[in-house]
């Protein structure tokens, strides 16, 4: 534990970081599963509807800077391929 007031307030300031990463990336970790299940359901009306969201999800975790461009790019491109060759 810091002794210095400066390094206690980071030790907060740390925590505080860490938990919105996590729940910026297990917000994109839970849509993309859902987005699966849908698509392995053959579902196809709520698949499109959740790619919008897991875009959406993605777009906002890249520009906090929870994920890089190019993952945010490859998951985002793979997922809508899933959703049109289900047709």
């Amino acid at each position: 534990m810091p002794n210095i007031k400066s390094s206690k307030k980071a030790v907060k300031v740390i925590a505080k970081k860490t938990d919105a990463a996590h729940e910026y990336k297990a917000r994109v970790k839970n849509s993309i599963k859902n987005l699966e299940k849908a698509i392995a359901a053959k579902d196809l009306e709520s698949a499109q509807n959740l790619v919008k969201d897991v875009q959406k999800n993605i777009d906002k975790a890249l520009s906090k800077g929870h994920i890089k461009k190019g993952t945010a790019a490859r998951e985002k491109s793979r997922l809508t391929n899933k959703v049109k060759n289900m047709k």
